[in-house]
């Protein structure tokens, strides 16, 4: 029972199950619903980057693409029907693109690894921004809208929040059951030594590959509900900027040391971006000086003050 009292989860879904009624903040629906599907991306791309050791700076791609699929599916495939199967072809659209690339980088290492998504992540942003026919280009897709889902009305902002928040509540258990499994613990020890791990019969480059699909499986999933969320779908979350931000808010929280960095470092980043900027132009400017701050004075992040885990 203590134990149960005292998992970081049940307070995060708490605190989140009420967040609509808290003082002040619960004012802003949109932005709650904004840091549910962000905990979903963030949590996703941890799987790489916490416990895999991946430095992928690609994963805006599979938010974006998830966000198009949804887009894509509900104007055209499936004729406005709702938005259950838009997002499922999201998930799977970020699930597709992830995997292509994950094969195909599966071996590669480091700054290598690295630059190879950062490269299919712009080819993607500049198909996206040019392919007027498809996707809208610069105008980006709209009419996307929040129908009916087995008879509620999801256009109301507090009944779409506590959709987003069921989900966020399933794919978060999801993630937590694999990080927690033998395959969970397998990536843990392809990130200490992948040398070792091989030599140990893992096959290192088909556990990358299976993670990072399983990543954007979720990203893509994120992506779809963000499509909703702003009822639209721009290729500017494409952008190598988008998946900088999740690599950067993952290790502000601490998500190389505790499973539940990524959260953290969500909620700091889009408090910043949607508070401070309403006040000041220049909001990414303290952003970045706090990173670097607190990077420099704790390189494991917020969580590594406190905890190894």
């Amino acid at each position: 029972m203590n134990k149960i009292v005292k998992d970081p989860y049940l307070w995060i879904f708490l605190i989140f199950a009420f967040y609509p009624i808290l003082p002040y903040i619960g004012n802003f629906t949109s932005l709650g619903t904004e840091l549910l599907l962000w905990f979903i991306f963030t949590l996703g791309f941890n799987l790489c980057l916490g416990y895999t050791g991946l430095p992928s700076f690609g994963h805006g791609a599979f938010y974006g693409v998830g966000s198009y699929g949804a887009a894509l599916a509900f104007l055209h495939i499936f004729d406005k029907s709702g938005f259950a199967i838009p997002l499922l072809v999201a998930a799977l659209t970020g699930g597709i693109f992830a995997g292509v690339l994950g094969y195909v980088i599966r071996n590669k290492k480091g700054v290598y690894f690295a630059l190879l998504t950062v490269v299919f992540t712009q080819v993607l942003f500049g198909i996206c921004w040019r392919w007027d026919a498809v996707t809208g280009g610069e105008s980006g897709l709209m009419g996307i809208e929040r129908t009916t889902f087995l008879g509620i009305n999801m256009n109301d902002p507090i009944v779409f929040y506590y959709f987003v928040f069921l989900v966020f509540v399933l794919c978060a258990i999801v993630i937590r059951i694999i990080a927690d499994s033998s395959f969970g613990m397998s990536l843990k020890a392809i990130r200490q030594n992948p040398v070792r791990a091989q030599y140990l019969g893992y096959n290192t480059g088909n556990y990358k590959f299976v993670v990072y699909l399983i990543s954007g499986i979720f990203a893509g999933l994120a992506g779809g509900l963000y499509c909703f969320l702003t009822q639209s779908a721009f290729a500017d979350i494409l952008d190598w900027t988008k998946s900088g931000d999740v690599v950067i808010a993952t290790l502000l929280g601490g998500g190389t040391v505790s499973f539940y960095g990524p959260i953290v470092g969500s909620v700091i980043f889009l408090l910043m971006k949607e508070l401070i900027s309403a006040f000041w132009d220049h909001w990414a400017l303290l952003y970045g000086l706090s990173f670097v701050i607190i990077i420099l004075a704790f390189p494991t992040g917020l969580l590594g003050m406190f905890k190894h885990k």
